[in-house]
């Protein structure tokens, strides 16, 4: 951990300039205590750093959430070794395809059975919070059940001891987006209602006890559930079209699915605080955890250390080293299938913004969050589903 400022704390051994500078930026606004956590994952984001923890005193900032609200990952630990599985991986790649549309949720036609269960259970929590969802999205119970692209995937990985995973990263879709979208607006519109000036304007922020506060904290609540049950969707097929394929009913010895971003009411340093996350995982003692990669290097199923200065909390990933404009004019096709080798992928340029050298060193990142988290288990996938 290193100290940036009095209310900067950073684990990131690998930070650019830019970064810390926009960290520092944040970390002045008024509201923010005790300080805020900068983790080793950090990389440039909307106003507020992504990989960073932000705690704050009767308001919240929407783009410090993050626009894919409640974006992030869960695992299921199977029955099955990697000596039960067939050789061909193609067959199972296609059908988790077929299974999970992973684009719009337009191409989801129509409302699987096994959904509508979590459908009902967000229009009645919708209900409750007084907004209905299709105001911002007319299909959203068509984007239930889709994966979407860029960094969100679904993979097969094997463990240290061979053990077989089904590890899914994903959030709350276009539905969301736009309920984030939205919400951003109004704190800019009442910043400049109420004079106040800000380093950032994407740091506008929403002041607990007002109506606009109350509003898109029962739209984010609902958001971040939606997130959650799309993951538990997609999974549910995922579970499906790996047990066809192998040919046995799974087991399923372990599922976790976390948030990385998202905010709650949490305490800290003596006080109650509205504790934002984005692109950051709970990890308080004894809490399990996912911290992925890239599509080409290890994931990690991790193990809360409690760090109080973390708040805790750990990283959620790798963060990029490189924008998915720089990476497509660094890197080749041929390097993205080199560090492909062994897996099975869609073989496609589309991806090559996801290579995992556009990536900070996943290994360097875990390094930094020793103090953060405990690994429990090193995945290494055989099997990679992206969307273009």
């Amino acid at each position: 951990m290193k100290k940036i400022t009095n209310r900067l704390l950073s684990w990131a051994s690998i930070l650019e300039d830019s970064t810390e500078a926009q960290a520092r930026t944040t970390s002045t606004m008024p509201f923010i205590f005790p300080h805020l956590a900068l983790m080793p994952d950090a990389h440039l984001g909307l106003g507020a750093t992504v990989g960073s923890v932000i705690p704050t005193l009767g308001a919240v900032m929407p783009a410090a959430v993050g626009v894919d609200i409640g974006c992030g990952m869960i695992a299921v630990k199977t029955q099955f070794t990697a000596a039960d599985l067939p050789t061909d991986r193609k067959p199972v790649r296609e059908a988790i395809e077929r299974a999970v549309p992973t684009s719009a949720g337009s191409y989801n036609r129509k409302v699987v059975a096994t959904a509508a269960p979590r459908i009902d259970e967000l229009t009645a929590m919708a209900v409750e919070a007084g907004f209905d969802p299709a105001s911002y999205a007319k299909s959203w119970e068509l984007q239930l059940g889709t994966l979407g692209s860029g960094n969100h995937f679904i993979e097969i990985s094997l463990d240290e001891n061979d053990d077989v995973w089904l590890f899914l990263h994903s959030g709350s879709r276009g539905v969301g987006n736009k309920i984030a979208q939205k919400h951003i607006q109004v704190a800019k519109a009442l910043m400049k209602k109420w004079w106040i000036a800000l380093p950032d304007d994407d740091l506008a922020y929403l002041i607990e006890g007002t109506s606009e506060f109350d509003r898109y904290i029962a739209e984010l609540r609902w958001a971040q559930h939606f997130a959650l049950l799309n993951r538990e969707e997609m999974m549910d097929r995922v579970v499906r079209q790996f047990a066809d394929w192998i040919g046995s009913p799974v087991t399923e010895l372990e599922r976790i699915n976390t948030h990385h971003n998202f905010t709650q009411k949490e305490t800290h340093f003596g006080k109650s605080v509205w504790l934002s996350r984005k692109g950051a995982i709970s990890a308080r003692a004894g809490e399990a955890g996912l911290i992925p990669g890239s599509m080409g290097t290890a994931s990690y199923v991790v193990e809360g250390l409690g760090n109080k200065l973390a708040l805790d909390s750990s990283p959620h990933g790798a963060g990029r080293q490189f924008s998915r404009s720089k990476a497509r004019k660094t890197f080749t096709h041929d390097q993205l299938r080199e560090a492909m080798v062994g897996i099975e992928y869609r073989d496609t340029d589309a991806f090559l913004d996801e290579i995992p050298q556009a990536y900070k060193p996943i290994d360097q990142v875990m390094d930094d969050a020793s103090d953060l988290v405990s690994i429990r288990h090193t995945l290494r996938q055989i099997v990679n589903v992206k969307g273009d």
